[in-house]
């Protein structure tokens, strides 16, 4: 059966990553710029893993040690010429795809956990949020083994602002205040 698409050769799938890699705030793994070009369905995850090294020897990425990705001043100017040759709808998808991307990234710099093995045998949960400006709320919370302990901090990073907003609506009580 033949695929549908919008991807046709090697060239489509270089400019795509160009295009996606110029707008990430952040260097990425081949994973993850797989996971933001896919808008096609005729692009694999092999036809990045071949383009991305490729475009790293024609000098449009740059590898860091950690293995992450990130556009060079010539591949953003190369991808500025050229990006109107993927198709509008591959192009929209992409772009949304990174700006949720970008989000999420912004985002987990200002939620941390931590996990801290006491000598009782307990374990803490360390959860932290922040804002532009510092630190908005510190919570340390006890677990009695480090499953429950890893739960909490993955419940804590996907409902932070929840868990802050629950406090803070408790605590500042609109009666207190005679609203």
């Amino acid at each position: 059966m033949e695929r549908y698409g919008f991807i046709r050769d090697m060239m489509d799938v270089k400019i795509l990553i160009l295009f996606v890699t110029a707008r990430l705030n952040a260097p990425a793994t081949i994973q993850e710029i797989y996971e933001l070009c896919y808008q096609d369905e005729k692009l694999t995850y092999f036809d990045v893993c071949d383009a991305v090294p490729d475009l790293v020897k024609s000098g449009h990425l740059e590898e860091s040690e950690e293995g992450r990705y990130a556009i060079t001043d010539l591949g953003r100017e190369h991808g500025a010429l050229t990006e109107d040759s993927v198709a509008y709808t591959v192009r929209e998808r992409a772009r949304k795809a990174v700006e949720r991307y970008n989000r999420d990234l912004k985002r987990s710099g200002f939620v941390r956990t931590e996990i801290v093995s006491q000598e009782d045998g307990n374990y803490l949960a360390r959860l932290q949020l922040d804002d532009a400006q510092g630190k908005l709320m510190s919570l340390e919370l006890m677990a009695p083994n480090q499953p429950q302990a890893a739960v909490i901090c993955r419940s804590f990073q996907r409902n932070a602002e929840l868990v802050y907003n629950l406090l803070m609506e408790d605590l500042l009580d609109e009666d207190e205040f005679g609203a």
